[in-house]
């Protein structure tokens, strides 16, 4: 969750593969090569241009880092907010992403502070993080629903189709562990059911826009609207970045190998010093 430097500029990561689809029932995808695989390139190019690099618009006052809102908090989740702030602010946060797992849906989006990539391909929406290299996700747009008895992950199952030059996106099947988030030490988890809709558009010609409509019923009394914008880098390329990388040292084994080797951790669980 800490921002790398500008090469760094990528740790929003998102590639989002779009694509043109059926609106009824999930068709095989056309052979390579034949007219209808052309047909569907060639619609690719009637999207936006979201090309390039972006990365996150940071958001004014200091109440909102990431450009939240308050959310609509039930009253007993609304005293665990509170008690996170106080610890918070008395410098006792307590990071509530650990072990390098997953931020999940929608911390995927509000939360990042590194860059992310574009791509549209038939069939799909993939968004790829570059945190992590394999955090991402695949936004179906081929027509198809969503499953009726899926398997929750991090960041859910999503599937968009276009309005106009705006793709809307609803996601389902998040895991209740996922975040609600304010901050790195202010958040709770949705506690199940969760519900997104996101629409994605170009508010200026290098400015991309999410907005997002979240339903936690354990959570909230209400649907929680946020939104993070990101600005478009040119020149720039994606990098790799992994979270678990600080927790080793580069080392030799006895045959001479480069090796990783575990650092030691103190009781907050972060990494000390290498032994000499």
């Amino acid at each position: 969750m800490s921002p790398s430097p500008l090469r760094t500029v990528a740790k929003v990561g998102a590639i989002c593969a779009v694509v043109l689809g059926a609106s009824a029932a999930v068709a095989a995808p056309p052979a390579p090569g034949s007219a209808a695989s052309s047909t569907a390139w060639a619609d690719l190019a009637r999207l936006p241009d979201w090309t390039g690099l972006w990365t996150p618009i940071p958001a004014a006052g200091p109440n909102a880092p990431f450009g939240a809102t308050e959310p609509p908090w039930t009253p007993a989740a609304a005293e665990q907010v509170a008690a996170l702030r106080a610890a918070e602010k008395a410098g006792r946060p307590h990071n509530v992403y650990i072990d390098c797992l997953p931020e999940g849906m929608p911390s995927f989006v509000m939360m990042t502070q590194a860059a992310f990539e574009v791509l549209f391909t038939p069939g799909r929406v993939t968004i790829l993080g570059e945190f992590d290299g394999n955090r991402l996700r695949r936004i179906y747009t081929d027509g198809r629903g969503h499953p009726d008895d899926p398997d929750l992950t991090f960041n859910g199952h999503s599937v968009g189709h276009w309005e106009g030059e705006t793709l809307v996106v609803d996601t389902t099947a998040i895991l209740p562990e996922s975040y609600l988030p304010l901050g790195q030490a202010v958040a709770l988890p949705n506690n199940g059911d969760m519900h997104i809709v996101e629409r994605l558009r170009l508010t200026a010609p290098d400015v991309l826009t999410d907005d997002l409509e979240i339903t936690a019923p354990h959570m909230l009394t209400g649907v929680w609207k946020t939104s993070r914008a990101f600005r478009r880098r040119r020149g720039f390329d994606i990098v790799e970045a992994s979270c678990r990388q600080g927790d080793f040292s580069e080392t030799r084994d006895a045959h001479g190998n480069a090796v990783f080797t575990p650092l030691p951790h103190d009781a907050a669980g972060d990494p000390l010093p290498a032994a000499p």
